[in-house]
């Protein structure tokens, strides 16, 4: 499991296979975007800024805003039919609103030890970087290659979803680590019960 630069209590997950998806993660098991602080741990964590990026300008505007995407994101991903189709549209009206926005203009520039890495040409605006997520959302939503591979987690009370890029199509978890040994795990105890009885 890919973990961001977040600690306890708040752990941050990067291992939904987009970033979009990343950012649907972070609801589960419980609200994970707490504070702008977090925010500005999974903004970095993510790899939408370079790790160096100053962020001191986020502000819970920035909160509102990303929890926002995040939420019209979670209706697009998860394909709302019927009386849900209108609230599908306003979320597709958002999310391509959003995605027209230009990104942050990156830079190559010399790092102390003469090789290029990248920086931001100025500081982030929230604009620019939810374009970024929206962009993503917007490819992955009208790859259809990519579409059929979206999988929902089938760990027990598990809603994250995920892109299936493993060999032979045949992920069942989020997380290996996390769901796959609460299901292995589970399994066991099942079966020493069932030994003992």
């Amino acid at each position: 499991m890919a973990l961001g630069t977040a600690t306890a209590p708040y752990e941050l997950r990067f291992d939904a296979g987009r970033i979009c998806l990343d950012l649907l993660s972070t609801t589960h098991p419980e609200e994970r975007l707490g504070s702008v602080d977090v925010l500005r741990a999974w903004i970095t964590g993510s790899g939408l800024v370079p790790a160096d990026t100053a962020l001191a300008h986020a502000d819970a505007a920035w909160l509102a805003a990303f929890r926002e995407l995040r939420g019209q994101i979670d209706r697009l991903v998860r394909g709302w039919t019927g009386s849900g189709a209108r609230a599908c549209d306003f979320a597709l009206a958002r999310v391509n609103d959003l995605a027209r926005t230009a990104p942050p203009a990156p830079r190559a520039v010399r790092g102390g030890d003469g090789e290029l890495v990248r920086q931001l040409d100025g500081p982030p605006g929230c604009a620019a970087l939810l374009a970024v997520i929206a962009r993503d959302a917007v490819d992955l939503l009208t790859d259809p290659v990519a579409r059929a591979a979206l999988r929902q987690c089938a760990g027990d009370n598990c809603p994250i979803v995920y892109l299936d890029t493993s060999r032979g199509r045949r992920r069942r978890w989020c997380s290996s680590e996390v769901c796959g040994n609460r299901e292995r795990v589970a399994r066991h105890r099942r079966r020493a019960a069932l030994t003992r009885a």
